[in-house]
């Protein structure tokens, strides 16, 4: 397995491309926290707000002005555990919790964006832009083919000024353009919409040689669309020729089941606003909420 995956939905992606036995790549931030330490503060959201001169401070530093956005200054599981606005200092006084923060409300689009950098220096870029749903969740996200200059611009100058040394994979959540959140690692919920096995072995060779090759001329639109359900139940997998079934329909590309069947559904990070229980990676969204209409008659039934 070229890629340190612990979510077995998520193999798929990596199975089928041979590694050397030395590289080790990360998909978790605990990976990528333990074994990257000259950056790994990145992983302070707090830090890097201050970084990018965005107004900030540790709960028990009142706001000057409201709304602001509050989440904890680290959560290495995601998942928007812990977020909130708060929309006055009754909310803030409500919300008071040691080990999280506030920061500015910024405004825009939601972008997850995945680049390559080598010694800092930024060498691939694809944008995904978020669809928010309720209370934390996406509907789907648009993994684009185009550039995106305002974003590239201010993280790219980011990246060359703290990311000095460091090569591989990096994810940052922008809204606005700005920086919210850093990750030391790609987002492994959409390889094949990045090229399938041929973008997998460019990430390989990043990491075993520390250079970047791929042909992104082939490069076009797909879309992540997301089932969430309801909290308080406890749900189960759709028998695997159910699964094969609705892989194959015409315009989707993959699927994946996204919650352990025998855990608990408390043991899962989720957010506020439901409990993920699918994502359905496609090229025609039209068809990935066909897909995700079938599977939600599936797993809520």
């Amino acid at each position: 397995m070229p890629v340190c995956e612990i979510d077995p939905w998520r193999v798929q992606y990596f199975a089928r491309v041979a590694c050397p036995p030395d590289v080790f790549i990360p998909t978790e931030d605990s990976d990528a926290w333990l074994w990257n330490p000259l950056h790994r503060w990145v992983y302070d959201k707090l830090a890097v707000a201050a970084s990018q001169g965005l107004e900030a401070a540790p709960h028990g530093v009142k706001p000057s002005h409201y709304p602001v956005f509050s989440k904890p200054i680290y959560n290495l599981k995601g998942m928007g555990v812990g977020s909130r606005r708060l929309l006055s200092e009754a909310d803030y006084t409500a919300a008071y919790q040691p080990g999280h923060f506030w920061s500015i409300l910024l405004e825009g689009d939601h972008v997850s964006t995945d680049l390559v950098v080598i010694d800092g220096e930024p060498r691939w870029w694809r944008h995904a832009r978020g669809i928010v749903g309720l209370e934390g969740t996406f509907d789907y996200w648009e993994i684009g083919s185009r550039a995106e200059p305002k974003i590239e611009d201010w993280t790219g100058a980011w990246c060359r000024k703290h990311l000095r040394g460091y090569t591989g994979m990096v994810n940052l959540e922008t809204i606005g353009a700005r920086i919210i959140e850093a990750h030391l690692r790609f987002a492994d919920q959409w390889p094949d919409l990045y090229g399938g096995d041929l973008w997998v072995a460019a990430l390989i060779r990043l990491y075993a040689e520390g250079v970047w090759s791929f042909d992104d001329r082939e490069m076009r639109t797909g879309y992540s669309v997301v089932l969430f359900s309801p909290h308080g139940r406890r749900y189960r997998h759709p028998a695997p020729a159910l699964q094969r079934e609705i892989a194959a329909m015409p315009g989707v590309s993959s699927l994946q089941i996204t919650f352990h069947e025998e855990l608990a559904p408390e043991r899962h990070a989720m957010p506020p606003g439901g409990f993920r229980v699918a994502i359905v990676n496609c090229w025609d969204r039209v068809a990935g909420n066909a897909a995700r209409e079938r599977l939600r008659s599936l797993i809520e039934s």
